[in-house]
């Protein structure tokens, strides 16, 4: 007897020998089995449910249809014999048997009919619920299909030997390749003989680890070419354990790495040109030098090039021919260089460039790698071969344009420690080159570099000293030569480093170039100003006494420069009249337009303009007359040679006839002889300054020279 029948025979105390009770078990465990032979069995909780049935597939509706069908018929069965059983025993003729036994067997019978009812229930609660499980998971694999059906990763499952059972249409849109083509040939064999090593070993990791790792590979398109994947491989084991499947995705990243090569490519190449930039020039020389270390016999030179005047074609032509020039300039170089030489800033239109050689630097500014050069002789042979090249007129803009270029060369030796030591001395003879004469090459030498050294010092100093004040303001007397008093001085700016006075020659060439001229000249001009106010007040000469000031180049180009000096003006409360401001010949002539426009902005100041140095620059003497100056200056180099040499005098005088045409004032500076003075008297020249007078001297110094010259004049 079952233990449920048993329980409830022992509510109502049945003999265990009863037939009938028996049979009535016996006919319960019937329906209990019909039921559990029909009625699949409820379903598990995921986690106990053996992972190949996770991955069975799921019935299809006709399946769920049938089941629904004998769920019904069972259900149907259960619930006749269950009504045939109670009609039997409480509507059948058994009052002539025992009562006692009938009324217990009623009662027994009812509870079996509702244990029936209640199983009947139970069941087709599982039958649903089996139901909602299967509805999930048909959504759940209707959602799996949308995403790897419209994913554009490409997702693979391949079984251990590498052949595919399953690929995702992806591949068709990324590799070409149907899903067919796909089946014929092992996923192997696809990939590139390179990688494929790599990711045979990946396989295999994942097999035996049970984890997957990203790998980067290339994989062949149906058209040929090749597509790089990143990849990761996901293991799919057996109940047991053991490798059933890998399930591969893989994603196209071959735009990217093509974005990532493009970046890596332009950090290392100059982006006009495409010619290799500094960075990776430098990285070359210093191959260089190691290969140089390692062998004796091994030779190379680095070739500094720069191309002579190449502002004036940006200026006159614009940046954009002046980009085109130089794209002209970089493919003549590279193919006129050696094919073992390197170029630095490398050529759009050479699709192979060489793997050393020709480099830009930035600007117009290329460098070339020599090698295997046994003397400095063949370097420079090279760089004439270059010059000869560049000579040649460019076609930019269809108007030729003929340019020079100056080039310094190092010569390789065991005293470089870096690649960045032979470009620096490159470039100090790149330099030597244009301070002496352009268009011309020169070889690093020792004392380039001394001279660089030294030059750096300087500057530093410099710097240094004009933060500390040792910059002081200097004044050399100009003297009227018709009573011989001293009219004005002109303010120049002197060193006092704790050295000693250190000459203008060493320190103002260094100051204009760095740009320190111009807090330099601000200083001389605020206190010259003050102490010309100081002399005012001390000394009432008549016409007033006047200060000469120098207007360098990076003085006159900018643009609030006016404006600047009327603020000094205001401050220190001189007379503009009193103020006068030197500009060179070279640059007054050098822009007119420009020019003119500058010098009526100081002259709209009410301040005195000189044209500085004049006869020693290029002049128009048809633009002189439209400039609002006041004063021309005869350069010493005339007034030195005047007495002796017929061509100076001549142009002196000639100068002073033109003065005094225009109406202008005549200053003869380096003034050293009386004889100078004598003939300068003759001509017809008002005022002079040169060491025949006073040197510069300080302002205690100057304020003595003055007070001698007004007691002369008033004795």
């Amino acid at each position: 007897m079952c233990v449920f029948c048993r329980a409830v025979a022992g509510q109502y105390s049945f003999d265990e020998g009863n037939q009938s009770a028996n049979d009535l078990c016996n006919l319960a465990l019937i329906f209990s089995g019909l039921e559990l032979c029909l009625y699949p069995m409820a379903p598990q909780p995921q986690d106990s449910m053996p992972r190949s049935w996770k991955k069975a597939p799921l019935r299809s509706r006709q399946i769920e249809g049938r089941e629904w069908w004998l769920w019904g018929f069972a259900v149907a069965v259960t619930l006749a014999l269950t009504a045939g059983i109670v009609f039997l025993t409480f509507f059948g003729d058994h009052t002539e048997t025992n009562p006692t036994y009938w009324t217990y067997l009623r009662e027994w019978v009812r509870g079996l009919a509702a244990f029936v009812l209640l199983f009947d229930v139970y069941t087709m609660y599982q039958h649903l619920q089996l139901q909602r499980v299967r509805q999930r998971l048909a959504e759940r694999d209707e959602l799996f299909q949308l995403i790897t059906e419209n994913a554009a990763d490409m997702i693979a499952v391949v079984d251990s030997s590498g052949r595919r059972l399953y690929n995702s249409p992806a591949y068709q849109k990324v590799l070409g390749y149907s899903t067919e083509e796909l089946q014929v040939g092992s996923s192997i064999d696809q990939i590139h003989s390179s990688d494929r090593e790599r990711v045979l070993q990946a396989a295999q990791k994942a097999r035996t680890t049970g984890e997957g790792q990203s790998l980067e590979y290339r994989m062949r398109h149906k058209d040929g070419s090749w597509r790089t994947l990143e990849s990761t491989a996901s293991p799919i084991r057996s109940v047991d354990g053991e490798l059933e499947k890998l399930v591969i995705v893989n994603r196209d990243i071959t735009e990217r790495k093509r974005a990532e090569e493009m970046l890596a490519h332009s950090g290392l190449h100059d982006a006009l040109t495409d010619l290799p930039n500094r960075v990776l020039f430098a990285d070359r020389v210093q191959h260089a030098l190691m290969r140089a270390r390692r062998h004796s016999d091994y030779k190379f030179a680095v070739l500094f090039i720069d191309v002579d005047e190449f502002k004036v074609v940006n200026d006159s032509l614009g940046h954009g021919a002046g980009d085109e020039l130089l794209v002209q300039i970089a493919r003549r170089l590279t193919v006129g260089v050696r094919d073992t030489d390197t170029v630095a800033r490398s050529v759009v239109v050479d699709p192979q460039p060489t793997e050393d050689g020709l480099a830009r630097l930035g600007g117009d500014e290329f460098a070339l790698l020599l090698e295997d050069v046994l003397n400095p002789i063949g370097a420079i042979r090279a760089a004439q071969r270059i010059q000869e090249k560049l000579t040649v007129p460019f076609d930019v803009g269809r108007q030729p344009v003929v340019i020079t270029a100056s080039i310094g060369i190092a010569y390789s030796s065991n005293s470089y420690d870096g690649a960045e030591d032979l470009l620096r001395d490159a470039e100090l003879a790149m330099y030597r080159a244009k301070r002496t004469g352009k268009a011309r090459c020169e070889v690093f030498d020792s004392t380039m570099h001394s001279s660089a050294v030294r030059r750096l010092k300087l500057e530093t100093d410099l710097r240094r000293g004009l933060e500390r004040g040792e910059l002081i303001v200097y004044y050399q007397p100009i003297i009227s030569l018709r009573d011989g008093r001293i009219a004005g001085f002109e303010a120049l700016s002197r060193w006092q480093s704790p050295e000693g006075m250190v000459s203008p020659a060493d320190f103002i060439p260094v100051a204009d170039e760095t740009g320190l001229i111009l807090p330099m000249n601000r200083a001389l001009m605020l206190e010259s100003c003050q102490q010309l106010r100081l002399w005012q007040s001390q000394f009432g000469c008549s016409p007033p006494l006047t200060i000469s000031m120098n207007i360098t180049p990076k003085q006159f180009a900018q643009p609030e420069l006016a404006k600047e000096i009327g603020a000094t003006l205001v401050r220190t409360g001189v007379q503009p009249n009193t103020i006068n401001l030197e500009i060179t010949e070279t640059i007054a002539m050098g822009d007119a337009d420009c020019a003119l426009s500058v010098l009526s902005d100081l002259k709209a100041l009410g301040v005195l303009l000189s044209i500085d140095d004049f006869g020693t620059g290029y002049s128009s003497l048809s633009r002189l007359p439209r400039f609002p100056i006041d004063i021309l200056k005869i350069d010493r180099v005339f007034i030195a040679n005047m007495t002796v040499d017929h061509d100076s005098h001549e142009i002196v005088r000639l100068i002073i006839m033109l003065a005094h045409s225009l109406g202008l004032k005549i200053v003869a500076e380096g003034t050293e002889t009386e004889d100078q003075v004598t003939e300068l008297k003759r001509l017809g020249c008002q005022l002079a300054q040169g060491y025949l007078y006073s040197p510069p001297v300080d302002a205690r110094a100057a304020s003595a020279l003055l007070l001698r010259s007004y007691e002369k004049v008033t004795s």
